[in-house]
């Protein structure tokens, strides 16, 4: 039977965007977009909600909010960087379970974080899990932009990549069909996250996988040195997040409407 997790969300919130700065302050509904993503992180259940930030007037608007922060340094390369950075500050143990929620997905299901930190738990000879959702449309599976997942009888994930895996040689030989192939399910890698502490820990002083490097991966850093990362489909397909000012007039309209009903 399984157990509730007992598990911390961390959310790494950067003022910095080329395509939308400062977006963790931007409005949705009338509330900066990071205070939507710490709420969900709460009603997820986390025994502990943290935002990482290396930027005072995001730190200023969580604490305002009632929300607590850990200030990082400027330069790392990556939200996992930061996030281990707070695991050191915060002395987590190297046992307990973490979740990466981004601060640009505000309308993320809060089931979500509990279900992947859930998968962590329930597969011990995980450092990371993550989720996925069901890929039913072929240009989805050409879309480079759209990450794509195959992994194991166990759902250890094999590989992650941009390109179409597995490759259907049968279907794809004479170029793009117009359909999904019948016998085999394509899955669209979430970029949802849980670490064991010790694992998050470490993972910045990990070598770089050469394909981590081609394709833009860092999670295939994790596989090239060994860890084994669990994955599992989610229970609810989240809406996509906040890139672009596009995103975030979608997003308000989203909200808008759920105010109306």
């Amino acid at each position: 039977m399984s157990t509730t997790p007992v598990f911390r969300v961390a959310i790494p919130a950067r003022y910095s965007s080329t395509r939308l700065p400062g977006k963790p302050l931007l409005r949705v509904a009338g509330q900066p977009m990071i205070q939507w993503a710490y709420k969900t992180a709460e009603q997820s259940g986390a025994a502990q909600v943290v935002v990482a930030t290396d930027d005072s007037r995001i730190a200023a608007v969580v604490e305002a909010f009632g929300g607590q922060v850990c200030m990082t340094r400027a330069e790392h390369e990556s939200g996992t960087d930061r996030l281990a950075e707070v695991a050191q500050q915060l002395a987590w143990s190297d046992d307990d379970i973490v979740v990466n929620l981004q601060g640009d997905e505000p309308l993320m299901p809060p089931e979500l974080l509990l279900q992947v930190a859930t998968g962590l738990q329930e597969n011990p000879a995980a450092g990371i899990a993550t989720l996925c959702t069901p890929i039913d449309a072929i240009d989805d599976v050409f879309d480079p932009n759209i990450v794509k997942v195959v992994f194991d009888h166990a759902g250890f994930a094999l590989y992650f990549s941009r390109s179409p895996i597995p490759y259907h040689r049968a279907e794809f030989a004479r170029g793009r069909p117009q359909n999904l192939p019948s016998d085999i399910n394509y899955w669209r890698h979430l970029g949802i996250y849980a670490y064991r502490v010790g694992v998050l820990r470490d993972y910045p002083k990990l070598p770089k996988s050469p394909l981590e490097g081609i394709e833009m991966l860092e999670q295939l850093r994790g596989l090239w040195n060994g860890i084994q990362i669990h994955v599992q489909p989610a229970v609810a397909v989240p809406p996509p997040g906040v890139d672009t000012a596009d995103d975030l007039s979608k997003v308000n309209a989203w909200y808008a409407q759920r105010m109306k009903a």
